[in-house]
């Protein structure tokens, strides 16, 4: 992709503090956008000073206005919204109100931008209904997700609006990630730093997941904003399978110390989200993974190690 495309144009960047947003703070402002980050709270992270930082409740669709009325942004990624299972068998009015209506009063705000270019990314777990059958999701983030997508869709069909739709797979790398590998990466250095004999528990060693590096994620919604085609839906994903064992013993070998784990459960098969034809709409537009996952891996060590006190050459 040519950054050129984006010098100078204004990009917003919805949950600019969270794991994708802040990777896709530094994309977007190194290929020389002017970069609008929305944030909940200003204080979460400290941004490059070349940012615009915007407060905004996502919830509050007069708030949403008046951010769309101030930036008139030439492209949208949305980032922002509830990702957690268990917080969604919590509170599943609060996921469904982040997830679906904030989306809602992102798109009708973005009405008076008829030429910004939006990408939603959303989630492979979301829920599919059978036709002819009673809906059963297997959790109200399953059914957020749906949601969100259909009302995207609906949207663009409706009032002609420019809408991608992305749907990661497992993404990982330096930074607050909640995913297994930082899970398991912040029980390594744990055992480095103080000699920690529990057992981290992972469910069957054959149970494979497809992992790709947050940085190429995000260069995927870089060019999907760019290139691709409205009302499609983009699965972004590195295409490779990965067993649970596979990563374990990967991050085994990045360590010196004694690293206990437990294994439960039976193994599954993959979760379907790396196969190799899901890669090429993407790769059409130009887009492939760049970054091994050996090295996604090592930069997650070094940045928990970093983070706890603790660097290792």
């Amino acid at each position: 992709m040519d950054g050129a495309e984006l010098t100078g144009k204004k990009v917003l960047i919805t949950g600019a503090s969270g794991f994708t947003g802040r990777h896709a703070v530094h994309y977007f402002q190194g290929a020389g956008a002017d970069v609008a980050a929305v944030v909940r709270r200003p204080d979460v992270y400290a941004f490059d000073k070349k940012v615009g930082i915007h407060v905004c409740d996502l919830n509050d669709k007069n708030q949403v206005r008046e951010l769309i009325k101030h930036v008139q942004p030439d492209y949208v990624l949305h980032l922002a919204g509830k990702n957690s299972v268990p917080d969604s068998w919590a509170d599943p009015l609060l996921v469904l109100e982040t997830n679906v209506m904030a989306v809602l009063y992102l798109l009708d705000a973005l009405r008076s931008c008829p030429d910004a270019r939006t990408v939603i990314v959303g989630s492979r777990l979301k829920y599919t209904p059978e036709p002819g059958r009673v809906p059963a999701p297997p959790h109200p983030y399953s059914l957020s997700k749906a949601l969100e997508e259909m009302v995207s869709l609906s949207w663009m069909s409706l009032f002609g609006q420019q809408i991608m739709l992305a749907e990661p797979g497992n993404l990982i790398g330096a930074g607050p990630s909640t995913g297994i590998c930082s899970l398991l990466a912040r029980h390594v250095v744990a055992c480095e730093q103080t000699g920690k004999t529990e057992a981290f528990r992972l469910s069957g060693r054959q149970n494979t997941r497809d992992f790709l590096d947050v940085r190429d994620a995000v260069r995927a919604y870089a060019v999907l904003l760019l290139h691709g085609t409205s009302g499609r839906v983009y699965p972004v994903v590195s295409g490779v399978e990965r067993s649970l064992g596979e990563i374990a013993e990967l991050l085994l070998s990045m360590t010196d110390a004694e690293v206990p784990m437990r294994w439960d459960g039976a193994s599954s098969g993959p979760d379907g989200a790396g196969k190799q034809e899901e890669l090429s709409e993407l790769r059409r537009l130009g887009w492939q993974p760049q970054i091994a996952f050996e090295d996604s891996l090592r930069d997650i060590l070094s940045d928990v190690r970093a983070r706890q006190g603790r660097i290792i050459e």
